[in-house]
C-alpha cells in the first residue's frame, strides 16, 4: 500500500487560495499511479484557528456536500485513490449542528465515512459540537481494510482531564483490531515563528515523541502483524499560534516503533510512503 500526507500552511478563511496552494504542491509531487490513500490536515482548506461560531460560519460546509468534499471526489477519481480531508461541517438537520469533521472518499468518488471529532480542543469548543456519542470511527474503508480515524485532539486524554493512561483513542484501535490508524491534525507547537523559520525541513521531534507516546498501548500489545499510523499535520502560523508540521508515518510491530519518514516542521510538501518498504528509522526497539 502506498499512502501520502499533504502538509501545507493554509491561511484562515482563504478557501480558494488554500485549494490552489494544495494543488500546486501536489503538481510538484511525483504521485505514483498506484497511490492508495491521500490524507490532508484537519480543516485543510478553511484554516483552523477560528474563535467563534460567527467567525467560522461563512466557511461551514454541508455534510459531505461542500467544496472540500467536491475537491476530494475530484482528486480521488482522477488518481484512483482514497482521500481523507478535514472540513468544518454544518448538518442539514433542524436545528443544524456544527462539527469538526473529516470526509473519506473512495477511488470511485463514493463517500465512505464522515467522521466527527470526538475530543474537542478548546478552540473547537467555541463553535463545534462533540462527535456522535463520543465514539471514534473504526470500520472497513474500501480496500484500505480496517481503519480507525481520528482528528488531532482525539489522541489526547478527554478534555485533558481524563487519566493520561486511559489512552482512549489508541485503545479503540486495539479493541477494533484496526490495521491502519489515520489522524488528520492541526497540531500546535511550542516553537516560535522565528524558530519555525530556522531549518524548516527539520522535524519537531519533541512533538513526534509525544505522538508516539500517545500510542503506547499499541506498542505494549506487541502484535506480530503491524499497525500503520498516519499522522497528517499542517504547518505554518495563524494569528498567534504556530503549528508543528512534522507529518509522520509510523509502523508499530512486535513491541517496536519504526518511522518511515517525516516532514519538516515548516515544510510544505507531499510525503509519499510505500508501506511495503522498510521504515527508515527505529524509534523504539521491541522489548
Amino acid at each position: 500500500m502506498k499512502v501520502a500526507c499533504l502538509q501545507f500552511a493554509p491561511e484562515l478563511g482563504k478557501v480558494q487560495e488554500n485549494i490552489r496552494r494544495a494543488e500546486e504542491i501536489l503538481q510538484r509531487t511525483k504521485i505514483p499511479p498506484d497511490l492508495d490513500w491521500l490524507v490532508l490536515p484537519e480543516m485543510a482548506f478553511s484554516g483552523y484557528n477560528f474563535h467563534s461560531l460567527d467567525e467560522i460560519r461563512p466557511y461551514l460546509e454541508p455534510t459531505t456536500a461542500g467544496i472540500t468534499t467536491q475537491w476530494a471526489i475530484r482528486f480521488a477519481t482522477h488518481y484512483a485513490c482514497h482521500v481523507t480531508v478535514g472540513y468544518p461541517e454544518l448538518t442539514l438537520t433542524t436545528p443544524p449542528t456544527q462539527y469538526n469533521s473529516t470526509v473519506t472518499v473512495s477511488p470511485t468518488g463514493a463517500i465512505l465515512a464522515n467522521y466527527r471529532k470526538t475530543f474537542l480542543y478548546y478552540t473547537d469548543e467555541t463553535w463545534s459540537s462533540e462527535g456522535d456519542a463520543r465514539n471514534f470511527f473504526s470500520g472497513e474503508l474500501g480496500t484500505l481494510g480496517k481503519v480507525t480515524l481520528g482528528i488531532c485532539m482525539d489522541i489526547n486524554p478527554y478534555k485533558f482531564i481524563a487519566p493520561w493512561t486511559d489512552y482512549e483513542f489508541a485503545n479503540t484501535a486495539i479493541n477494533e483490531d484496526s490495521q491502519m490508524v489515520c489522524v488528520s491534525m492541526a497540531w500546535l507547537t511550542l516553537l516560535t515563528p522565528a524558530e519555525l523559520l530556522q531549518d524548516p525541513a527539520k522535524a519537531d521531534f519533541a512533538t513526534i515523541a509525544y505522538w508516539v507516546e500517545r500510542f503506547q498501548p499499541l506498542v505494549e500489545k506487541a502484535r506480530d502483524t503491524p499497525v500503520y499510523v498516519i499522522l497528517a499535520n499542517r504547518c505554518g502560523t495563524e494569528k498567534t499560534v504556530c503549528y508543528a508540521g512534522s507529518s509522520t508515518i509510523l509502523k508499530v510491530e512486535k513491541g517496536g516503533v519504526s518511522l518511515y519518514e517525516t516532514l519538516g516542521k515548516n515544510e510544505e510538501k507531499c510525503l509519499v510512503v510505500d508501506l511495503n518498504e522498510s521504515p527508515k528509522f527505529q524509534v523504539r526497539g521491541a522489548g
